[in-house]
């Protein structure tokens, strides 16, 4: 009786013009047993590269800057900066507890960020002439030199090192909310924020704290390419950078307040 399995009928059709021997039982059963053919899998998603991070960095900065921009021009009222600060603090929460990549929530925090940068940086610069551009290029500085130090390893980061970086940030934005609740009672606070030796030490701790979240950032994105994370994780990345600039930026505006006269 003929079988109706297509593979024996392919074997008996081959076997029919096979020259030699008849195959064994033996070798039917693992030409069987054998597996078909399938073309080499391919990952499941792109992986991220930096050029991902770059693009996508240049366009949560580019938000950023043109809000900003938008706000200093149109002289935007100081709640409009308050709601807009508040907003950031929710949508910046959000994005670094949940790992967010949603570009929406990233893109979302730089605009309301930027009206908010705008806003302040206006103040600083009616006050203070030229301080805006000093704070810019000391943030651009601060950026090229951290970008030096990873990269000749300077400096390099380990799990002891992210440990000791994140329990400091903790501590000075405590000490950031003591000074608040203490302020209101003498006006003062504890010193953190006044023209005085311990407000310039802590201007000079919070600037290098900054540097070092944007040294971890930059060792995210080495370790995302590397491992091949996905693509949409450059968002994170990128997100990353812009709240450590946005860091630096603040307090580097506000240590140069100290040693410059008002008009």
């Amino acid at each position: 009786m003929e079988s109706k399995n297509p593979v024996f009928s392919r074997t008996r059709r081959q076997a029919g013009a096979w020259s030699g021997p008849a195959p064994s039982p033996d070798m039917l059963q693992n030409m069987y047993d054998s597996p078909s053919y399938a073309p080499p899998s391919r990952p499941a998603f792109r992986t991220m590269t930096l050029d991902d991070v770059v693009v996508r960095g240049f366009l949560t900065l580019g938000t950023l800057v043109l809000a900003a921009a938008a706000a200093w021009v149109l002289n935007v009222p100081p709640m409009f900066a308050i709601v807009g600060a508040v907003v950031a603090l929710v949508l910046g929460l959000i994005a670094s507890f949940t790992q967010s990549t949603n570009p929406a929530l990233i893109l979302g925090y730089a605009f309301f960020e930027g009206i908010f940068l705008g806003k302040i940086s206006q103040l600083f610069e009616g006050a203070i002439s030229g301080i805006v551009l000093q704070a810019v290029l000391g943030t651009a500085f601060a950026f090229g030199a951290v970008l030096t130090v990873h990269a000749l390893r300077i400096v390099r980061v380990t799990p002891k090192l992210v440990k000791f970086v994140v329990a400091a940030a903790i501590a000075a934005l405590g000490l950031v909310l003591v000074n608040l609740l203490v302020g209101i009672f003498n006006g003062v606070g504890l010193g953190l924020r006044t023209d005085s030796p311990i407000g310039w030490v802590f201007s000079i701790v919070m600037i290098l704290l900054g540097c070092f979240f944007l040294l971890l950032d930059f060792d995210s994105i080495e370790q995302g390419v590397r491992q091949g994370a996905p693509e949409k994780f450059a968002w994170q990345c990128a997100f990353g950078l812009t709240l450590s600039l946005v860091w630096i930026y603040l307090e580097v505006l506000r240590f140069i307040s100290y040693f410059s006269d008002g008009d």
